[in-house]
């Protein structure tokens, strides 16, 4: 992953650990459970999103690299296969 995308998804994950982080805070306060699901959904949604990103900068840099060593089918092969271990998630 090149350097600014590696950064924006290293923020992007940061500000997830803080969500979880605060969500344990808030079952060590005794908050409502339905505002600690509220936060759990948000830092799930972000942990997807964050997949997203990444799952698309793999295709972008990995698989439509420079790096000959692979056929265009192998290359999608793999994609497909990073595909459906994400979906599955």
């Amino acid at each position: 992953m090149a350097g600014s995308s590696k950064q924006i998804v290293i923020n992007r994950l940061k500000r997830i650990e803080g969500q979880v982080k605060g969500v344990q805070r808030m079952i060590e306060q005794g908050k409502r459970c339905s505002d600690i699901l509220d936060q759990v959904a948000a830092a799930r949604t972000a942990l997807y999103n964050t997949g997203v990103l990444i799952l698309e900068k793999h295709a972008r840099e990995c698989i439509l690299g420079d790096d000959d060593s692979e056929t265009t089918e192998e290359r999608l092969e793999e994609l497909v296969k990073v595909i459906r271990k994400f979906a599955r998630s």
